[in-house]
């Protein structure tokens, strides 16, 4: 991904908020993916391979701000646990323009047939990403591939591989087509908001299958694009297609379309105007799908675009990695997101609660000293009442985040207005409707040091953000306002030591 959009409105001010060199270890994640140190945004090429997931990201080897665009590196068995490892494919210079290659977003595929070409005893990796030269300009699709299991690469001595002569045409997204036997990439054209399909035999030479859009949400340049078939709870699937899109129009946002995918043109079963938020939160981005997954996974990981607190010695994290399917709802087929099976598989042993009754602030011991724990609670709340959690807590109560339900609006929120001394973040108060909610719902929260992701009702809903306590601040309680509140099967898993 570019920054060229992001970049000015947004990640140009992270960047010098960036610059600043004071240690942050009250804010670094324990089990969400960051770098070791610098700049990380959007998830490359994630990949399962061997029995290990391989995940490479925008990242910058050299500072802890957005620049000199390369794709890390980083393993795990469990999604979980992570082992860092050196940039896969860095930087470059094009000899033949004079121009430095900035390694941008895409997507890495196993080439289990040789259809390219590039293996040497069979099947073998092949990395396909946006060569962003900044001195010309221009951006066009470039392949790489490697042979040692991922850990580098060899450019394409033809690179690149689709050149339109464009500045903006980036991001491409590739998977095999089993029914028309192609590889497919999704592009997209960010200013024209429409989504390109190419066709591939051998991922070398690409020819063009039709166009999406504009549809959906358009106030904002179009971004990362992918193209999925996901499975209906009640049977059959369906394909759905994403893109993110960053502006003052919206901030950080991503969008997802249902329809139909013949091996050429996608088809939206939905009205055109209809837009479907893949997160409901203000910094979910540029999200793709995990490739060559075991039993046809379908997983998801995304990038968490960092708020106005700077932090050292690193920027940008990963959410959690998500399973994925389809749910017949009243207003149709919708997404559910839920934190990846193989991730809760990895986890700690929890503490139980069966039952707990609230009628004002109960703290939670399990959770209290470290701000680093996983939450899953079954909330009945009473007529009129508003119950939920509060997290990053100090001593007195006047810093806290407070995640709650409010019986009377059926709405869900995360209050940040008292949530610690630092930069107030764009959207103090994000909301979710939920109308079909009568008093009851489940909520699962997972809360990483600075990073909050919030399912709601088994992942009908999501909401990521961001929060920022001060040093010290690590209480978690639970409360009713208004009335009272049971809680049922209250899991807690500790993940300090992740």
């Amino acid at each position: 991904m570019k920054k060229l959009f992001i970049g000015a409105c947004l990640l140009g001010s992270l960047a010098a908020h960036a610059q600043d060199d004071v240690p942050t270890p009250q804010w670094r994640p324990m089990y969400h993916f960051t770098p070791a140190k610098n700049w990380t945004n959007d998830p490359n090429g994630p990949i399962w391979l061997n029995g290990e997931y391989l995940l490479y990201n925008q990242q910058n080897p050299f500072e802890n701000k957005w620049g000199h665009m390369s794709w890390g590196h980083a393993t795990s068995k469990d999604l979980l646990h992570w082992t860092h490892l050196p940039v896969a494919i860095p930087e470059m210079i094009d000899k033949a323009k004079g121009d430095t290659v900035w390694i941008f977003s895409g997507s890495a595929v196993w080439d289990e047939h040789n259809t390219s070409g590039f293996g040497k005893n069979g099947g073998c990796l092949v990395a396909i990403y946006t060569g962003h030269q900044p001195n010309l300009k221009k951006e066009s699709q470039w392949i790489a591939y490697s042979n040692d299991g991922g850990h580098t690469y060899t450019n394409y001595a033809k690179n690149p591989v689709i050149d339109l002569n464009k500045r903006d045409f980036r991001d491409p997204n590739v998977f095999w087509h089993k029914t028309s036997r192609k590889w497919v990439m999704t592009v997209v054209l960010p200013a024209e908001h429409k989504i390109r399909f190419y066709g591939s035999p051998n991922l070398k030479e690409w020819t063009l299958l039709s166009e999406f859009g504009p549809q959906g949400f358009t106030e904002s340049h179009w971004e990362c694009p992918s193209l999925i078939e996901l499975p209906v709870e009640s049977g059959g699937t369906k394909w759905v297609l994403m893109n993110s899109a960053a502006g003052k129009a919206r901030g950080v946002f991503m969008q997802y379309y249902i329809g139909n995918f013949d091996g050429k043109t996608f088809t939206n079963d939905n009205p055109e105007s209809l837009i479907l938020p893949v997160d409901e939160g203000d910094c979910f981005y540029a999200a793709i799908p995990w490739n060559n997954l075991p039993d046809n996974g379908k997983v998801l990981i995304g990038w968490m675009v960092p708020g106005n607190q700077k932090t050292f010695p690193w920027t940008g994290q990963m959410s959690i990695s998500r399973d994925m399917r389809l749910r017949k709802t009243a207003e149709g087929l919708r997404l559910i997101q839920e934190p990846a099976a193989v991730v809760k598989k990895a986890l700690p042993a929890p503490h139980m609660t069966p039952s707990l009754h609230v009628d004002a602030n109960t703290e939670l011991a399990a959770s209290r000293n470290n701000n680093a724990y996983w939450i899953d609670a079954e909330l009945d709340v009473s007529a009129g009442a508003t119950a939920g959690f509060s997290i990053g807590r100090n001593a007195d109560g006047s810093h806290e985040t407070v995640i709650g339900y409010d019986a009377a609006r059926h709405e869900l929120f995360v209050d940040r207005s008292k949530m610690g001394s630092g930069p107030a973040p764009d959207r103090v108060r994000q909301t979710i409707a939920l109308p079909g909610v009568s008093g009851k719902v489940r909520l699962e929260l997972l809360f990483d040091k600075s990073s909050l992701e919030v399912f709601i009702d088994g992942g009908e809903k999501v909401l990521t953000t961001y929060v920022y306590p001060d040093k010290g601040a690590t209480g978690c309680s639970v409360f009713s306002r208004g009335g009272s509140t049971t809680i049922k099967n209250l899991t807690i898993w500790d993940m300090s030591h992740i």
